[in-house]
C-alpha cells in the first residue's frame, strides 16, 4: 500500500454509490471535495461526510467555501457571508475593525461547516484585485498586497479559532490575467520580479503561518513555460526554496482547462497529476467528474497513479502524507444545537453585521 494518499476527489451525487465507495476506499484516495450537489439539508450533509469518513476515518473532507458567490451551502442556517471585498472595502473606512470582522467571518465559516463534519474550506483568496479578474473579482479582499495578508491573516486566525486550517490561492497570483482558467490557459508576461515584489507577496508575509496552497494554473513564461501547479521552479525553488512555505502544496482542480494542457501538448488527469507531483505538489484534486462517462475518468487517476508507483515513474512521499493528515482537525466540533448557543459565535455572528 502507498504511503502517500495524493488524489481529494468528489462523488457523483447526494447519496454514495457503490463506485463512490470503492473509489473512497481506494489507497490512493486521501480526500473528497463537495459541492452545491451534495447538499440537501444539514442533516443530510452530516450524514453524508460521517458514511464516508466510515470507509476512511482519515479522509480529508474539503469544500470551496470562501463567502460571496463561492459559498456551497447556504440553506438550512448557514450564515450568508459575504465576498472578500467586503472586508477591503472595511478596511479603508476602519482597519481594525475590519481585521476583527474577517476573523469573525473566518469562525462563522469553520465553526458552521465543522458542525456538518466538514474538515478543509479552500480559503482565503490572496489574489490581488487588479480589476481585470472577472474569475477573481470580489474574491479578492483588496488591490493592495499588505492588506491582503492582513485580513487573510485574519480570516486564517478565525478559521484556526474553529479547529480548521486554511489555504491561501492563487499562487503566484491569478488577479493580473484576464482569462479564466476554469475554460483557457491564461499567461502572465510580467516579469519574476515583477511578481514577487507584488502578487506573491502575501505569501512571504504567511510563510510562517500558511498552512496549504494552491498553485494558479497561469503560465508566467518569463519564469517557466509549464503553469505554477507543474512547476518546480514555482513550487520547490520559489516558494519552498525562496519563500520557506512548509504546509501542504494542492493542485487546483485538474479538469480545468488550464491543467489539461503542459507546454502545448494535451494531457491526461493521469500525466497531469504525476506532473503536478513531481512538480511539488502534495495533493491533486481532480473535480466534477463522477458523473462524467459513470467516473471513467477518476478510476482512471487512481488506477494511473497505482500503475505508476508499481512502475517506479513516481514515488509516494510520506511528507506530503504527514503534511495531508496535520490539515485534518485536531478538536472536536460543536454540534450544531450547541453552535447555536456558543457565546464567541454568537460575538462572530454580531461583528459581521455590524
Amino acid at each position: 500500500m502507498s504511503t502517500h494518499a495524493p488524489v481529494i476527489l468528489d462523488i457523483a451525487g447526494p447519496e454514495l454509490t457503490a463506485a463512490d465507495r470503492r473509489r473512497l476506499a481506494h489507497p490512493m484516495t486521501g480526500g473528497m471535495i463537495l459541492f452545491g450537489r451534495h447538499w440537501t439539508n444539514r442533516a443530510h450533509l452530516t450524514r453524508l461526510v460521517a458514511e464516508c469518513k466510515a470507509i476512511r476515518p482519515d479522509l480529508l473532507v474539503c469544500v470551496d467555501h470562501e463567502g460571496g458567490r463561492v459559498q456551497r451551502f447556504r440553506t438550512d442556517g448557514f450564515t450568508h457571508l459575504p465576498p472578500m471585498r467586503h472586508f477591503g472595502q472595511w478596511w479603508m473606512r476602519d482597519p481594525m475593525a475590519a481585521t476583527d470582522a474577517a476573523t469573525a467571518a473566518g469562525y462563522v465559516l469553520a465553526s458552521e461547516l465543522r458542525a456538518c463534519g466538514v474538515d478543509f474550506s479552500f480559503t482565503p483568496v490572496l489574489d490581488l484585485d487588479f480589476g481585470e479578474s472577472s474569475v477573481i473579482g470580489d474574491r479578492s479582499f483588496h488591490r493592495d498586497a499588505r492588506v491582503v495578508t492582513l485580513l487573510a491573516k485574519s480570516l486564517a486566525l478565525g478559521l484556526a479559532q474553529a479547529g480548521m486550517a486554511h489555504c491561501g490561492k492563487h499562487f503566484p497570483g491569478h488577479g493580473f490575467v484576464q482569462a479564466d482558467s476554469h475554460v483557457a490557459v491564461p499567461v502572465d508576461k510580467r516579469s519574476r520580479k515583477a511578481i514577487l515584489a507584488d502578487d506573491a507577496r502575501p505569501y512571504a508575509w504567511m510563510s510562517s503561518s500558511l498552512t496549504a496552497v494552491m498553485p494558479a494554473h497561469v503560465v508566467y513564461p518569463r519564469v517557466d513555460k509549464r503553469p505554477a501547479g507543474f512547476s518546480s521552479v514555482w513550487l520547490q525553488d520559489i516558494l519552498r526554496g525562496q519563500l520557506g512555505f512548509t504546509g501542504v502544496v494542492f493542485s487546483d482542480d485538474l479538469s480545468m482547462e488550464g491543467a489539461r494542457f503542459i507546454e502545448g501538448r494535451a494531457v491526461s488527469a493521469t500525466d497531469a497529476a504525476l506532473a503536478a507531483l513531481e512538480a511539488g505538489c502534495d495533493l491533486v484534486l481532480l473535480c466534477n467528474q463522477s458523473a462524467v462517462d459513470a467516473g471513467r475518468p477518476l478510476d482512471e487517476l487512481l488506477d494511473g497513479l497505482g500503475e505508476a508507483l508499481a512502475r517506479g515513474r513516481w514515488a509516494a512521499n510520506p511528507h506530503s502524507e504527514r503534511r495531508r493528515v496535520a490539515l485534518l482537525p485536531q478538536t472536536d466540533p460543536l454540534p450544531w444545537d450547541e453552535l447555536m448557543h456558543h457565546a464567541p459565535y454568537l460575538r462572530a455572528l454580531e461583528r459581521l453585521g455590524s
